[in-house]
């Protein structure tokens, strides 16, 4: 059944600074400027108006209840970004650049195999294979005259064999979409227990177990799923251009290494390193480019 919720007056939500940012990978833009995504078994359409936000569509649960935890909106990112631009004149800027984040409470299956996916790959790729392997294997949801696919479970991939998965254009992928899937489906690691475990750095420890995932994947699984890890900085290309061209200043980029930035953001962000990641890297990416 169709659902509506409208969030009246609200700060630190911009659609584009939040969809857009690199986090989330199955919400698209429409026509009119609103947003519509599936997430954790719902189709949802978001749409601002002044500084109203507008929600609709077919939930699970209660809507409010759904977009309260999937928009994290308990938490204060006006707080937040104050306490970023305080500690320096980058911080300033890119807090007031991306002034509209919010990082998403995603499922925490969906995020290890969406940044599995996202390995060497751009972004029209990966939402191209994301969509094709839940039309696939998800279930449909009709909504609004049109079909959306939920993101397959590991029980909903469980017979799906490696050439399956390199038919939907995961390329070298694909083995290891097979492999960590089997990985969960046995129990190697259990996902639930992820969350009950307060240190970081043993949740990470699990994750890197995990077949296709790396340092940099498994610093945003933590910090993108609803693990909800702000004390990780994940570092890609973009990530050590901004934190050399910024604060480390090497002639030559690629000597910077992951190690000399991670010690540098923890000292210089401490535990919501993660967020000041997020406002850096969406500043230096979309308007420095």
């Amino acid at each position: 059944m169709e659902q509506e919720y409208i969030i009246k007056n609200v700060n630190s939500f911009e659609l584009k600074d939040i969809f857009d940012c690199g986090q989330c990978f199955r919400w698209n833009e429409e026509q009119d400027g609103s947003y519509t995504g599936v997430f954790k078994g719902n189709v949802l359409n978001v749409r601002k108006d002044g500084k109203d936000v507008y929600f609709k569509g077919i939930c699970i649960d209660d809507i409010k209840k759904i977009v309260e935890n999937y928009f994290d909106l308990n938490r204060d990112y006006e707080k937040i970004k104050n306490e970023l631009s305080l500690i320096d004149e980058n911080m300033k800027i890119s807090t007031k650049y991306g002034k509209g984040i919010r990082i998403l409470n995603q499922d925490l299956w969906e995020t290890i195999i969406s940044f599995i996916i996202s390995a060497n790959n751009n972004i029209p790729r990966i939402k191209g294979i994301i969509e094709r392997l839940s039309q696939k294997y998800g279930n449909e949801i009709n909504w609004n005259g049109k079909i959306y696919y939920t993101f397959p479970t590991a029980k909903q991939l469980e017979k799906a064999s490696v050439q399956d998965f390199r038919n939907l254009g995961l390329g070298f992928r694909d083995i290891r979409l097979f492999e960590t899937t089997k990985m969960i489906l046995e129990k190697q690691i259990n996902l639930n227990n992820l969350y009950k475990e307060k240190d970081t750095k043993v949740v990470r420890d699990e994750l890197l177990k995990l077949s296709g995932v790396g340092p940099k994947v498994a610093d945003c699984i933590l910090l993108f799923s609803d693990l909800k890890r702000f004390d990780v900085f994940p570092i890609d290309v973009w990530v050590r251009r901004v934190m050399n061209e910024l604060y480390i200043k090497n002639d030559d980029e690629t000597k910077v290494s992951k190690k000399q930035i991670e010690k540098l953001a923890n000292e210089k962000f401490g535990n919501i390193q993660g967020l000041a990641q997020q406002y850096l890297f969406y500043w230096r990416r979309e308007f420095i480019g």
